[in-house]
């Protein structure tokens, strides 16, 4: 049978994506490698939430045009949200391409992989010119990025690693917040949540193949169903679903990624405080701590109600750690405003936060704001902007030093292969000595030494 290559750019969303795909392939006898040179299929799973993350698909599939001469039988594609944002266009500079799937469609992808596979088997000879499957009567090239009702509840079926202990759970498809940066409604849609029965299901399979954490993902994860399903005795349809995955017997650790702050009721501020299973790490994007780009953003809430939602996070679950998404150089982003996020940042002490230049992406409304900011001003503010972040998580790691951690051994760590690594409740990396047995087990480990990204203990 044909082997297969899957290479995942941008977000934990696009890696599941990934790993239905690789699923759906493996049922029907695909082998996976591990690099391209080995594959007769080659996909690439592209992510359009920044320019950089286009390029580098577009850039990698173009590198690829020399082995697509070599080895005209290999089927090469693009997957994901730059493939529903550019569609068949990517044929025009990419003649070697076979295929262009989007984000509603990825259920589909064997089926046409194993068209593909079939067609350039019976090309006729003399025909190893790329460009020729584009004229033929055969149409070699396959796009389909059209909506399709029902399709977040296609998202099912991955495979496992030996002892794997994590996995991811989709729970949603789709975003309707509209903020002024964010290309996402346009590559993934309107929101469309799976019912909380079908999730149940999927988990309950997980844990019972050796799965004993899970992290519940959505674009705006804390809002799932809010169209779909009712309330509960004042609940939301996220907390019910929280409440429902907790029940399940074997599951030691419940995650969630990512919410957005107007999500966060009383019931989901109660479920933090009381489900046990909900780890104490809560991602909370923040992206500016000036009202007035967050007005521009369309983000719905200001910096003192964050900083309000913090506090209530943080009297809720003593000990939880908050983590955010930030980005500097926003059009219109003056020196004062970004004081603002500087000072709240400051203020806040995130045990983590991923910043971000901003990156003008095609058809939103901020990339035809005035003011643009020069990208020398960005990455100044970037880097002042992750020192501050650095050093608070510096703080956060220092803090652990000489206490004992519950960690989910993942297995060997991938600097050193020698030692092992896990994840603590707080989402924190832990390196330390012990046996590859260990890997899917959740050990008490000492920390002796923290070096901002990492923390260093003994297992006990």
């Amino acid at each position: 049978m044909p082997k297969f290559f899957i290479k995942t750019y941008g977000c934990q969303m696009n890696e599941r994506d990934s790993e239905q795909v690789a699923h759906s392939l493996l049922a029907r006898g695909y082998e996976r490698v591990m690099h391209e040179t080995e594959a007769d299929v080659v996909l690439l799973n592209t992510c359009s939430v920044r320019d950089m993350a286009d390029q580098k698909a577009l850039g990698k599939m173009g590198m690829l045009s020399r082995m697509a001469k070599e080895r005209p039988h290999v089927v090469f594609g693009f997957l994901g949200c730059m493939a529903q944002a550019r569609g068949e266009t990517l044929l025009k500079n990419l003649p070697h391409v076979d295929l262009v799937v989007g984000t509603q469609k990825f259920h589909r992808v064997a089926d046409y992989v194993d068209e593909l596979v079939a067609k350039k088997a019976t090309r006729p000879a003399g025909t190893s010119d790329p460009g020729y499957r584009r004229m033929d009567d055969l149409g070699f090239s396959i796009v389909d990025v059209a909506e399709e009702t029902g399709s977040q509840s296609t998202i099912r079926g991955q495979e496992l690693l030996p002892r794997q202990a994590t996995a991811f759970v989709s729970i949603m498809q789709g975003c309707n917040m509209h903020c002024t940066f964010c290309i996402v409604p346009q590559t993934r849609g309107a929101e469309r949540s799976r019912s909380i029965d079908e999730i149940v299901r999927e988990v309950r399979d997980l844990v019972s193949r050796g799965v004993k954490e899970v992290t519940l993902l959505g674009q705006i994860v804390n809002l799932y169903g809010r169209h779909e399903f009712p309330k509960i005795d004042k609940k939301s349809p996220f907390v019910q679903l929280l409440e429902a995955v907790h029940a399940i017997d074997g599951l030691e650790r419940l995650r969630f990624t990512s919410p957005h702050p107007i999500g966060f009721r009383d019931d989901l501020i109660d479920a933090i405080s009381q489900l046990s299973k909900l780890v104490e790490h809560v991602h909370l994007p923040l992206q500016s701590g000036s009202n007035r780009i967050l007005k521009a953003m369309h983000r719905a809430y200001t910096a003192e109600k964050y900083v309000d939602l913090v506090e209530r996070i943080r009297r809720a679950h003593e000990g939880v750690a908050i983590t955010t998404d930030i980005i500097v150089g926003f059009p219109g982003e003056t020196e004062d405003d970004y004081k603002q996020t500087r000072d709240l940042v400051e203020e806040i002490q995130f045990d983590n936060a991923f910043v971000f230049r901003y990156s003008p992406r095609r058809d939103t409304p901020a990339a035809e704001m005035p003011e643009q900011i020069d990208e020398r001003v960005k990455e100044e503010r970037n880097q002042d902007l992750l020192r501050i972040v650095n050093e608070s998580m510096r703080r956060a790691g220092e803090r652990l030093v000489g206490r004992m951690v519950e960690v989910l051994c993942e297995g060997p760590s991938k600097t050193n292969p020698a030692r092992l690594m896990g994840r603590t409740r707080t989402n924190k990396i832990v390196v330390f000595e012990g046996e590859d047995e260990l890997a899917g087990e959740l050990v008490d480990v000492r920390i002796e030494q923290a070096n901002g990204f990492s923390l260093y203990g003994t297992r006990f």
